[in-house]
Parts: C-alpha cells; sequence; structure tokens
C-alpha cells in the first residue's frame, strides 16, 4: 500500500503540470494500492477548483477505487495534534500530519509525494523515514 498527497492528485489530473508526466508514470507502473486522507483529498479538490474536468478526475480517481480513503477517527487526532506541534516551524498541515497518522497506524513507508522537502524531515512513529516516490 502506498499513500498520496495532494501535490500528485492535482498533477495526475493537469496535462500542462510540470510533474502530471512522472505522476502518471508513476501511477501506470506501481502494482498497489493507493490510498489518501479526507484532508489530502479535500486540498487537491481546492487546488483544481476552477476545472470542473479536473474535480471530476479526481472523484472518478475514487468513485472506482483507483485511490481509496482511509478513515480518521476522534482517537486519531491526539496523535494528528502531536504532529503538528512537533512540526511547526516547517510548518505541518493538517493533511500531511493526517498522512503521517495513517502511516503510523497502517505501517505504511511509501508515500507518493510532491513534497520531499517535509516528507524527507517527517519520523513516523515506529517506520523511520518514508520511502518517497515520485
Amino acid at each position: 500500500m502506498m499513500l498520496v498527497d495532494a501535490g500528485p492528485l492535482v498533477a495526475l489530473t493537469d496535462a500542462s503540470d510540470p510533474n502530471h508526466d512522472p505522476c502518471r508514470h508513476l501511477l501506470v507502473r506501481i502494482q498497489t494500492r493507493l490510498l489518501t486522507v479526507w484532508p489530502a483529498f479535500t486540498e487537491a479538490m481546492h487546488l483544481v477548483r476552477r476545472s470542473a474536468r479536473a474535480q471530476d478526475e479526481l472523484m472518478n480517481l475514487v468513485e472506482r477505487g483507483a485511490i481509496g480513503l482511509a478513515p480518521l477517527a476522534a482517537d486519531d487526532m491526539p496523535r494528528i495534534r502531536e504532529l503538528i506541534r512537533k512540526y511547526r516551524d516547517l510548518p505541518m498541515d493538517f493533511a500531511d500530519a493526517a498522512l503521517v497518522r495513517v502511516a503510523e497506524r497502517e505501517r505504511i513507508r511509501r508515500v507518493f509525494t510532491l513534497d520531499r522537502r517535509d516528507f524527507q524531515v517527517y519520523r513516523p512513529r515506529g517506520l523511520s523515514r518514508f520511502d518517497i516516490l515520485p
């Protein structure tokens, strides 16, 4: 399983994005389930808000099961809060904290993100470092 951040979701829906081709190629060649969190999905939807086609494409990725949505519960909030406080100097946003929390909970080391700078710094509890793609 691999987690997906908002950046690749946006790049996948916009052919003019400089990361479109690398993200598309990775999506085609990986043989693993992709998972994101509602905050990252919401962020991607916001970033493509001016394109109804891009929003439809994002929703289609979820509807057809190409990308799953990991649940977040109230008992995840203390760790999310702790992560945001720990990485406040970056700063860490809620979507990233939710992804790190799900990574810890589900034991997922691989993350599909364009935010290499931050994800190289994050240390998910019990997992050491992330394996960052592309």
